[in-house]
């Protein structure tokens, strides 16, 4: 009797890597002739990362080179919430950038459905921030990473633990 393959979906950022792409994001914005006086900056937090600028074609500049940085790094834009631009002190705007970590409920409804709907012989189970694909055949499971793939989620995803 054949044994059971799976793989989990999960949805991670590495932060050391976002962390890397800030750094290089400020030094770009201190070398360029653009931003000379400005006062454009970022700070990352936990969970968000938030971004001052002098006016909005500045933020929009400062997000420009952000995920050109993120890009390079391997880290999908797809990974960001962007909140509203609102204003901040001595005439500035300020945007806050949600980071996304794990799958939430509604796309782990999505994606079960997707799954469900392949007509495929597997399982997928939401496990927290993840989701679990059991199957006997290796080449079903393939098949459901190629569907995800090419599905227009709103998460970046990986697959992991492939047993």
């Amino acid at each position: 009797m054949a044994s059971e393959s799976s793989f989990d979906i999960v949805s991670k950022m590495d932060v050391q890597e976002l962390t890397n792409a800030v750094h290089q994001t400020e030094k770009e914005i201190q070398n360029r002739y653009d931003f000379k006086g400005s006062k454009s900056s970022l700070k990352l937090e936990k969970d968000a990362l938030i971004i001052a600028a002098d006016d909005e074609y500045k933020l929009n500049a400062v997000i420009d080179i952000l995920q050109s940085k993120m890009i390079k790094r391997g880290i999908s834009a797809k990974n960001l919430d962007f909140g509203k631009i609102e204003p901040a002190s001595l005439g500035t705007v300020r945007q806050r950038l949600g980071l996304k970590q794990g799958i939430d409920q509604e796309n782990a409804k999505k994606i079960n459905v997707l799954i469900r709907d392949s007509k495929l012989k597997v399982k997928s189970q939401i496990q927290g921030d993840q989701i679990r694909v059991t199957g006997k055949s290796r080449d079903d499971l393939q098949q459901i990473i190629q569907l995800l793939n090419n599905a227009d989620l709103p998460l970046d995803l990986q697959y992991t633990n492939l047993k």
